[in-house]
């Protein structure tokens, strides 16, 4: 039985501009691989990011290149040897799981006995803004549980503070994406703690965070761009407290099961993060959020329009899983 793959990119217009350190977006770039096999189809999601040396152009041309070895039965257990981790290996290795599953007549959440139809807490982010036009839009998420600040090196504790005051109840995760120093982390420590902040994501540079290992901050430090698989974890260990999960930097969501399988083992808390992209590379990640200790997977909140069918993400709770996104034996359109 042959498998025939489809591979194609396609651009999602945000709904805003979207604002972090070291830039602005106005639309998603994706991937979307599909498997077919008899009529069988799988799909998967997949976020080209420059951070990471990739392009769109990359991207296509690494899936492309597994045309013939997909078509003589790659499995997901061979894919993690053919392709590095990254988003073209996620891309294939979802639209395995949605095969599966769909092949089987069954649901990914039942092949890997977690939670169905679950709904979870999910951050809401707030991209870079003056501190008033910040705490605007915190004051209109004020009932959302979790919020995400996206932050650089200025204006940080205002920002914060004004925040905090708009959303007094919300839990807050702080994510500079690698733009602050040591100087910086120690400045605003004590300060951030005062605020209530649950989470610090990757303040420093993925290549410049070993004094994290020497400092004993208040808020918990997640290491993002500097954990990507099992590989990294054990050079985490006395530098991080919490780890994020993000399929694009995983390779695929067989290897971040066995990353946060791993990393739960090893001490490390939990996050379940994502590129900015549609319903569909959120999909996946829901099948590692029923038990994270912190979900983030707004993305569609930033589409100008989703996939249909697509996640309901209502007052910072998203899920379930609709029939036919992903994942499960129905069909349903694109």
């Amino acid at each position: 039985m042959e498998q025939k793959l489809f591979v194609m990119s396609e651009t999602w217009p945000l709904v805003a501009p979207f604002r972090i350190s070291r830039g602005v977006k106005t639309e998603a770039q994706v991937v979307v691989a599909m498997l077919d096999c008899l009529g069988v189809r799988g799909r998967g999601e997949a976020v080209p990011y420059a951070r990471y040396d990739e392009t769109v152009e990359t991207v296509l041309e690494a899936v492309e290149r597994l045309r013939d070895d997909l078509a003589g039965g790659l499995s997901r257990e061979d894919l993690l040897d053919s392709l590095p981790a990254g988003a073209a290996r996620n891309a294939l290795d979802c639209a395995m799981w949605d095969q599966q599953a769909r092949w089987k007549g069954t649901t990914v959440a039942r092949l890997l006995e977690v939670p169905e139809n679950q709904k979870v807490v999910t951050a809401v982010t707030l991209g870079i803004d003056s501190a008033e036009r910040m705490a605007e839009k915190a004051a209109r998420l004020r009932h959302c549980p979790l919020l995400k600040v996206k932050l650089d090196r200025e204006d940080i504790i205002a920002r914060v503070s004004a925040i905090r005051k708009a959303a007094p109840k919300a839990r807050l995760i702080l994510d500079p994406n690698e733009s602050w120093d040591m100087d910086v982390l120690r400045e605003v420590d004590a300060p951030l703690a005062a605020l209530g902040v649950d989470l610090l994501e990757q303040p420093l540079p993925a290549e410049q965070d070993d004094g994290l290992a020497e400092f004993q901050g208040q808020v918990p430090v997640c290491a993002d761009e500097s954990c990507h698989t099992r590989q990294d974890l054990a050079g985490l260990k006395d530098k991080y407290q919490v780890i994020n999960i993000k399929l694009d930097k995983s390779g695929g969501l067989t290897e971040a099961l066995a990353l946060k399988k791993q990393a739960r083992k090893m001490g490390f808390g939990i996050m379940v993060g994502c590129m900015v992209g549609t319903s569909l590379a959120m999909a996946p990640a829901l099948m590692l959020a029923h038990d994270a200790d912190f979900v983030d997977l707004d993305g569609p909140l930033w589409m100008a329009r989703d996939r249909t069918p697509g996640l309901s993400i209502q007052d910072g709770i998203i899920g379930p899983l609709p029939t036919g996104l992903w994942g499960s034996g129905a069909g349903g359109a694109v």
